[in-house]
């Protein structure tokens, strides 16, 4: 039998269930807030994973994401404990906000202090609370407002366990990010426990591919740590190819973009990604790609200033076999296709 799960005040038994608050501060208002915590302690012993989301306030796809996880009826046969955190950053979400009241970023406050800023302290908390009683780790992520981003992972690869994990999850596109200063993942790391930043999506809107894709890559992913029993036949699929560099794109001129490029396409070094004019069309200049590779981000707003990022483009050893993954990858997670909950209407 499993151990008998503790967190806060709060004990959580083997086979049992809880949905709890932990207490943050509460607005000038007096206002009590919290941060909600759905913990599901299996009845067999295995690894403690948490997911998160929203630790930027309008990065919303996370929390639909771990709304369909918890209603999973494979979690009845749940190995381990799973700790699900759908809104770390609750005074972002309430103000359909990316910050903090204070206009800190949290993911740039790990792993936060017990005496520090409104940051320091919901960072203190998480890692204090969650991080420390994990093995594992998935964060949630879509891009920032009026951005989109192709669903990813962005993982450190160089680290074994992370990068088979990162596999296990399934997106095609993998980025090996660099580590920064003050990120949950980084503060994750240095405890020595794997995560893995799934980035899909845009900010304060649904995407229903993206989050198809999000809850089937923690379910792989859980398969892969032993928490669910693994299928009995796979379907065969193209494996994940890891982008060791992307960079972003930027704006040759100030003006009105009339972008030709969809976000997964593939372009080739010199291609016309788009077209940058003035109002009256007296000053046009093309968006050339400085490279060959895959389109992983991009802007939505056609409004630009010289400079200003518009797509971010991945660099791959072979991006026409990436090109072929996704295609594969958005047909396996279409709206058309079957969800781990059948009964469940897409959001449209």
């Amino acid at each position: 039998m499993n151990h008998t799960f503790q967190i806060g005040t709060h004990k959580v038994g083997p086979g049992e269930r809880t949905t709890l608050d932990l207490t943050v501060p509460h607005l000038y208002t007096h206002t009590a807030v919290s941060m909600p915590v759905q913990v599901i302690n299996g009845k067999r012993p295995g690894p403690k994973l948490f997911v998160s989301a929203a630790i930027h306030g309008d990065e919303i796809n996370g929390i639909e994401i771990i709304r369909r996880l918890v209603g999973l009826p494979a979690l009845r046969r749940l190995r381990g404990t799973l700790l699900t955190v759908p809104v770390v950053n609750v005074y972002g979400f309430v103000n359909q906000s990316r910050y903090l009241p204070d206009r800190r970023d949290l993911n740039r406050s790990f792993p936060g202090s017990k005496t520090g800023s409104l940051a320091a302290r919901l960072a203190y908390l998480f890692m204090e609370e969650i991080v420390a009683r994990c093995t594992h780790g998935v964060d949630l992520h879509t891009a920032a407002i009026h951005r989109d981003n192709l669903p990813q992972i962005r993982a450190l690869v160089d680290d074994p366990e992370t990068k088979r994990l990162a596999q296990a999850f399934g997106s095609p596109v993998i980025l090996n990010s660099d580590l920064r200063d003050g990120s949950l993942r980084q503060a994750v790391a240095d405890q020595g426990i794997p995560v893995l930043l799934y980035e899909a999506g845009e900010a304060l809107r649904f995407n229903e591919f993206a989050i198809r894709a999000g809850v089937n890559g923690i379910v792989s992913v859980m398969r892969e740590l032993g928490m669910l029993p693994s299928r009995r036949k796979k379907k065969p699929r193209a494996g994940p190819v890891v982008a060791r560099s992307s960079s972003w794109v930027r704006a040759p001129q100030s003006g009105i973009l009339r972008s030709l490029t969809a976000l997964g396409n593939h372009v080739k070094k010199g291609d016309t990604m788009a077209m940058v004019a003035d109002p009256f069309g007296e000053k046009t200049e093309a968006v050339i790609a400085p490279f060959s590779g895959i389109v992983v981000g991009r802007t939505n707003l056609p409004l630009v200033h010289e400079g200003e990022a518009i797509y971010h483009l991945a660099r791959f050893g072979k991006p026409e076999t990436v090109a072929e993954a996704l295609e594969a990858f958005q047909l396996e997670h279409s709206p058309e296709s079957s969800l781990p909950l059948p009964e469940e209407p897409p959001i449209t």
